[in-house]
């Protein structure tokens, strides 16, 4: 089980890396004029989403494998615990920003992005609030 819960918090903490330094390209795309630059950004953008869903399938099947090597056959139950379902609206909800990132780097790539760097600045901080929740909830497990 230790192997499992190495991986997986390899995994999260991978993931979490992404969802936090692709909105700060965005930040640097919005401000940014130069084509020369925003092919660049462009790029580091595509290759950092490719490392990004490779994390989040790592963290998926880590978390899955975890559940069943800390709960084995009873894993129903385990999963019906209220920080359990707490923790899975808002890995939901992560889910979520990180599809939402992908859209906006297309949208860049379209030239159809409209928000400033000042909203990417704030976009950015989102998941740094998911993730204290998330941890509070695994170690505290406070309902």
């Amino acid at each position: 089980m230790l192997l499992i819960k190495t991986f997986h918090v390899f995994f999260v903490v991978s993931w979490f890396a992404c969802l936090f330094y692709l909105p700060r390209l965005f930040v640097n795309h919005a401000q940014n004029q130069d084509a020369a630059q925003r092919k660049m950004l462009l790029g580091m953008e595509f290759r950092l989403i490719k490392m990004m869903k490779f994390t989040f399938i790592g963290t998926i099947i880590s978390a899955v494998l975890l559940v069943y090597a800390l709960a084995g056959e009873h894993w129903p139950t385990y999963i019906k615990q209220g920080w359990f379902l707490a923790k899975m609206v808002l890995i939901v909800l992560l889910i979520g920003y990180h599809h939402w990132c992908i859209k906006i780097h297309r949208d860049f790539k379209l030239e159809k992005e409209q928000h400033s760097h000042v909203w990417f600045r704030v976009f950015n901080e989102m998941p740094v609030f998911a993730l204290f929740a998330v941890i509070y909830l695994v170690l505290a497990k406070p309902f």
